[in-house]
């Protein structure tokens, strides 16, 4: 039986990937904190699992929603590094590792950009603390030298699926009559929908010949500002009270998480993907909201 291995398996994406693989007929591994799965503790169990594993996804990091005190920052950088070290380790020590092992990154690792789109040969790297959390999991990740097993690393944009990430805040905002612009609104929105992130991951197993970095998200950017007209289209909502930057400040405090998750203005282009022939199932947020919204 074909084997896949999902590390950080548990969340939204992870349990996607495990329905999905598992109707192909997989054999699906988790690695978590988790005690019903392999626990991170058990190296030898890690060894062990990725032996003759087709495919090495890593998901696992500890949620950026939340505030950037100092210990979440910590445990935030420390859970992407330690993993991926693992994992590279582990997979050292395979007579017969994966064939390929799949990274998150994240798109977050471009500046904000309102002026032009960001690709994976022009897009340029940002600064602060995200940045920083990007680029050091995508230099630990590439740190090995991996003869058997091919790396990519996915600058994912924010999924959008239906039981979970950041659907179900945007649409209770819309119902509750604050589905209005979030700061200026200018900011893009670079998001990729889970059916097409999962099924990049399986155009990138055929594709022997692809190895690097790769951004994922729709071809199809959009405002904050089309984005909530949009929600609001979709819900049948006719008005949503705009949210300036100094009103989303506050909340973030009294909800515990960072505005930057919203102001942010994330402009990606999946450039590379394009270019190699994959081709989108949900391309537009029109389709996407079709699909995730009833």
């Amino acid at each position: 039986m074909k084997k896949v291995i999902l590390a950080g398996g548990t969340g939204f994406i992870g349990k996607y990937f495990e329905n999905q693989f598992k109707k192909l007929g997989y054999e699906v591994r988790i690695i978590t904190r988790n005690q019903q799965h392999i626990s991170w503790e058990e190296k030898e169990r890690i060894i062990e699992v990725l032996e003759d594993a087709e495919l090495l996804i890593n998901l696992a990091g500890k949620s950026v929603n939340c505030r950037y005190n100092e210990g979440n920052r910590k445990e935030i950088m420390n859970s992407r590094i330690r993993t991926t070290k693992i994992l590279g380790e582990s997979i050292l020590a395979c007579p017969n590792p994966p064939k390929l092992w799949i990274n998150s990154s994240t798109a977050t690792i471009y500046r904000h950009a309102e002026d032009r789109p960001m690709t994976e040969e022009s897009g340029v790297i940002g600064s602060g603390f995200s940045v920083d959390v990007a680029t050091n999991w995508e230099k630990t990740f590439f740190s090995f030298d991996l003869p058997s097993t091919r790396q990519v690393a996915l600058r994912i944009a924010i999924v959008l699926g239906k039981n979970g990430g950041v659907m179900v805040p945007y649409q209770n905002l819309v119902r509750f009559g604050l589905g209005g612009v979030q700061g200026t609104g200018d900011q893009m929105f670079s998001w990729i929908h889970v059916e097409d992130l999962y099924r990049i991951i399986l155009f990138l197993k055929d594709r022997e010949d692809l190895s690097g970095v790769f951004n994922c998200s729709s071809p199809h950017p959009v405002s904050n500002r089309e984005l909530m007209q949009a929600l609001r289209k979709k819900m049948n909502v006719p008005f949503g009270l705009p949210s300036p930057k100094w009103l989303l400040e506050a909340g973030a405090i009294f909800i515990k998480t960072e505005t930057e998750l919203v102001l942010k203005s994330r402009w990606v282009l999946p450039e590379r993907l394009e270019r190699e022939g994959y081709t989108f199932t949900f391309p537009t947020l029109d389709k996407t909201f079709q699909d995730l919204i009833h």
